[in-house]
């Protein structure tokens, strides 16, 4: 993936914690160290 399109996301305290809890039930799930990433897609100029 191109990351110079997708920026990291800037992430409200309340977005991060739910995005933390989504990776603690996946690790559960699956028995696997997960760990989610999350990048804003930026708009192309015309």
């Amino acid at each position: 993936m191109n990351t110079e399109n997708y920026p990291v996301a800037n992430l409200s305290h309340e977005t991060l914690n739910k995005l933390q809890q989504i990776e603690s039930e996946l690790r559960s799930q699956t028995d696997e160290d997960i760990v989610l990433i999350a990048y804003t897609k930026e708009k192309e100029a015309h």
